[in-house]
């Protein structure tokens, strides 16, 4: 089901077909060291991802990270969406991106809708972000889009800090 779209990219709702996709992107180097291993190694275990982690999510929250694809060709290039982490009192906007996608403004581009989306239809007025500290494109993706910086945080069962971003009513 598609949620979002913008003007080169669709976001929609994963579903357990995306496995071949969602494995390549959760074990990608950009992802591993950024956001974390998600100790998903096969496509059975990245369907389990899918059905437990995401579509979980969005039937628990009404949100969740979604599949973003481009307009052009339908080809899958990455994640974008809300996430509800412990440790956080809002919901985090997150994202992450295929390396054959970087340098295209495609997680600008898909955070923004998110953040729109997440304002206005879902009527969530401050939201949440977080990067690891050595994550410098995606902190100027987050200021761009208009979150502040607020400092380090290092949420329950994190090894090391995270940065933490929020935008809305009270910063």
């Amino acid at each position: 089901m598609s949620v979002l779209e913008t003007e080169r990219l669709v976001l929609r709702e994963a579903v357990a077909e995306d496995a071949p996709f969602i494995l390549a992107l959760l074990n990608s180097p950009g992802f591993l060291e950024n956001i974390g291993d998600r100790g998903v190694r096969t496509e059975d275990e990245a369907r389990a991802y899918i059905v437990e982690r995401m579509i979980g999510s969005y039937d628990q929250h009404g949100f969740g990270m979604w599949l973003t694809l481009q307009k052009a060709d339908a080809a899958p290039v990455g994640l974008a969406g809300l996430v509800r982490r412990e440790g956080l009192d809002v919901p985090d906007v997150g994202y992450a991106f295929a390396p054959r996608a970087w340098g295209r403004g495609y997680a600008q581009e898909a955070a923004a809708a998110v953040l729109a989306h997440a304002q206005g239809p879902l009527g969530i007025p401050i939201l949440a972000a977080i990067t690891s500290p050595e994550n410098f494109a995606s902190m100027a993706v987050l200021r761009k889009i208009g979150f502040t910086f607020v400092g380090m945080i290092t949420l329950p069962g994190a090894e090391r800090e995270s940065t933490h971003f929020t935008v809305g009513a009270c910063r």
